[in-house]
């Protein structure tokens, strides 16, 4: 196999729009993934580019309501009692992130990435001839009491700071904009600005296609190991195969860290476990994805059908699925949409890379600055992936980035 001058680690939305980021910029490149292309988060998410989403998960907010989630094992939140122990040390780096100062940083840096990453958005979608899979049919957050609404607000207040759109509604409104949720929500907030891909998992199988179609390489594989050399990195394979490159993308998602390990850089991911089920497309008819964020989870109308998923379940990457997530959320999905029909589901379950501040590791390794980091989106890899494609090929061509990456440091625990 010829030598390419990037190899990507990670066929995921982001892995893939580096990869093609990178070849635009006429580098000839490589991507390496245990799976294959779209295997992971990137098939199983909700669709949305959350652009919206400026506000942390690590934030006051978040602690108020964590004790009372935690009581129950199918909530919003829930934290494997086997690996209570292991996420111990990230739970007190969450905690630290919560403090007023550190998420008022966190947002900022959150909407600088945010803001770039959808000013690339569509160029990129035109770029790649996915542009027709883009849809802006808003979202529709949802409360059930006026005080859970209240509570709401100085979240909407900081997205007005930073001029995002959205419009306070009551249920006669809301009605208006998507029939059929039950009465006992009275309130609703509208996100015009927000967008939608028409299925993520054809969307990123689109971008592999894509990248092959003009040179790109796929290799499936799972990489063990980096290493420095004189001349670049050499990449170590299972059964001790070696690759080689001028410079290395690490795009692994939720593996990401283990890989790290090698060059010695012990970065604090977590895996957020989301479970979903996707009913076929007459199960409903919607109008806008909707948000029921005081149960953790969203509705979405996707090529592939309609899709009842969230939640965050902290247990690793070795633990089994706990499918009964997804039979709980699927439940309260027809309480709150009557006219939901439930059967005919598939379930899924999949691995949200995560850090404890909520933003993602985007920079070079310690020790070495052939090495680039791209991981850790959380819940924003779809949203955030041409953005962040954007700054690792300026990294890789050692080009200013287009915003300040100090923020986004893969060593800034320490």
């Amino acid at each position: 196999m010829a030598r390419s001058d990037v190899i990507v680690i990670g066929a995921g939305v982001v892995g893939l729009s580096v990869a093609i980021a990178a070849q635009m910029r006429g580098l000839t490149v490589t991507v390496i993934d245990r799976e294959g292309p779209a295997a992971g988060a990137s098939a199983g998410n909700a669709g949305a580019f959350a652009f919206t989403d400026i506000l942390p998960l690590a934030s006051p907010g978040i602690l108020k309501k964590a004790p009372k989630w935690l009581l129950d094992p199918l909530g919003p939140l829930s934290i494997r009692p086997a690996y209570a122990l292991n996420i111990a040390p990230w739970m007190f780096r969450f905690w630290r992130a919560c403090s007023a100062s550190r998420v008022a940083h966190s947002t900022s840096a959150q909407t600088a990435l945010m803001d770039l990453s959808k000013a690339e958005l569509e160029p990129f979608l035109s770029a790649t001839d996915t542009l027709s899979m883009l849809r802006k049919e808003g979202n529709l957050q949802v409360y059930e009491s006026d005080a859970e609404f209240r509570a709401s607000l100085p979240g909407w207040e900081a997205r007005e700071l930073h001029g995002i759109e959205f419009r306070h509604m009551d249920a006669a409104e809301m009605a208006a904009i998507q029939p059929g949720i039950a009465p006992r929500f009275i309130r609703a907030t509208f996100t015009p600005g927000w967008y939608s891909i028409a299925d993520p998992k054809l969307y990123t199988l689109a971008l592999a296609e894509h990248f092959r179609a003009r040179g790109g390489v796929v290799e499936i594989a799972e990489v063990t190991a980096l290493r420095p050399v004189s001349d670049g990195v050499e990449i170590v394979l299972a059964g001790d195969v070696a690759r080689s490159a001028g410079k290395v993308v690490l795009s692994a998602g939720a593996f990401s860290h283990r890989v790290a390990r090698s060059l010695g850089e012990n970065i604090p991911l977590e895996t957020e476990r989301g479970y979903n089920t996707t009913l076929p497309s007459d199960a409903l008819d919607l109008r806008t994805q909707i948000t029921f964020g005081g149960h953790g989870f969203v509705v979405t109308r996707l090529t592939s059908g309609i899709r009842v998923g969230g939640a965050v379940e902290l247990g690793g990457l070795d633990l089994p699925p706990n499918y009964a997530r997804s039979d709980a959320m699927l439940k309260k999905a027809k309480t709150f949409l009557p006219g939901l029909k439930t059967a005919g589901g598939t379930q899924w379950m999949g691995f949200r890379p995560s850090m404890p501040d909520s933003l993602p590791a985007i920079g070079r390794a310690k020790v070495t600055p052939n090495v680039v980091y791209a991981f850790g989106h959380g819940h924003l890899g779809l949203t955030q992936a041409a953005g962040t494609a954007r700054l690792v090929a300026d990294l890789l061509q050692d080009q200013s980035p287009a915003i300040d990456l100090a923020s986004f440091s893969p060593s800034r625990f320490g």
